[in-house]
């Protein structure tokens, strides 16, 4: 019997810091942890460079804002990363860096290269969910990103959920192309929903129509309704599933957020933590393999999965293939192209 195509795959349960340095570094860490573990790819929650600004109100509502809740978004958007790319998200050109450059210096402030220096160094794919400006505008993406390779892709969140609108800008439908890798002479067709876009089943069906054989699910979701959604992708998709989410504990929230101004804040829990994780790892036959984690802010997962587990899945379920019934029903998507990539 040939030996099992199996990869040991990792989420880290970690929360944002209070700056933009201090979370590059415990993302290294972080890495480098996964790296002693013999891990080979590595999730990050959503949102975890940048941030996840919860229980921020931005002192806003319907009609009406207020010059606190601008200053509060002064701050968020400091704190948000810049990777180099253009408001309209300039695909394979951002990936292979051939985008006008600056007079001095390289495209966005350092964080992509930083991030390239640790997967480089660590030997881990790196899957990690950032807040992005991109001119004037905020975005909730995800990067790829190959210890080889640096960069593969970036992907921006088409519909950020509820308040969310107020402080990101919807992504672009293209992003949502798979990437391809081989590690360990394994090939990965890998893609990210983030957060509720999980809950859009088109969204869903756009990915599993690429063929994607590993599925990433950054959340910033930490209500026990999270897991059964996860068993259900990896059942309906017969993919792997790899959920990250924060933890996070009230005193842990930024200083703009509780800071100052009573009003600039609204606790939305009254126990001590405002996200209790719920990380986990699920098998393409909906079999939880780790997790749920929970109120554990330093929290980190892995499992070993032999990734031919997917194609034995697809004997009697191929929801982008034999079971689709492409003769009756057809799904596009502006700009995406839903071909399994090359």
């Amino acid at each position: 019997m040939p030996r099992p195509q199996t990869l040991r795959l990792a989420v880290s349960q970690s929360y944002t810091l209070s700056t933009p340095t201090l979370t590059l570094a415990a993302l290294e860490a972080t890495a480098k942890r996964a790296c002693s573990s013999s891990c080979d790819l590595l999730l990050f929650p959503e949102a975890y460079l940048g941030g996840y600004p919860r229980t921020a109100t931005f002192s806003s509502a319907v009609g009406s804002r207020e010059d606190a809740g601008r200053e509060q978004f002064l701050q968020y958007f400091k704190d948000a990363v810049d990777l180099g790319d253009t408001p309209e998200g300039a695909g394979n050109k951002w990936v292979d860096r051939e985008l006008e450059l600056p007079r001095e210096g390289v495209r966005g402030d350092g964080t992509r290269e930083e991030m390239e220096r640790v997967a480089k160094e660590t030997r881990v794919f790196l899957v990690v969910g950032v807040v992005e400006k991109a001119g004037g505008t905020l975005y909730c993406s995800v990067v790829y990103v190959c210890p080889r390779l640096g960069c593969v892709g970036k992907r921006r969140k088409v519909m950020p959920t509820g308040t969310e609108r107020l402080i990101w800008g919807q992504g672009q439908p293209s992003s949502l192309r798979a990437v391809t890798t081989t590690i360990r002479g394994i090939r990965l067709t890998l893609a990210a929903a983030i957060c509720w876009e999980n809950y859009m089943p088109l969204l869903r069906q756009s990915l599993y129509s690429q063929n994607v054989n590993l599925y990433l699910a950054p959340t910033a979701d930490a209500r026990d309704t999270w897991l059964p959604l996860m068993r259900t992708v990896a059942c309906e998709g017969r993919c792997v599933v790899l959920s990250a989410n924060q933890c996070m504990s009230r005193e842990n929230l930024p200083s703009w957020i509780t800071g100052g101004d009573a009003g600039l804040a609204r606790e939305m829990v009254t126990e001590d933590f405002v996200s209790r994780g719920g990380s986990c790892i699920v098998s393409p036959l909906g079999q939880v393999l780790a997790g749920p984690l929970w109120e554990e802010e330093d929290g980190f997962l892995w499992a070993d999965v032999d990734m031919e587990d997917c194609l034995r899945g697809r004997l009697d379920l191929d929801v982008g293939g034999h079971y689709s019934r492409s003769d009756s029903f057809h799904l596009s998507v502006e700009g995406l192209d839903l071909s399994p990539p090359p």
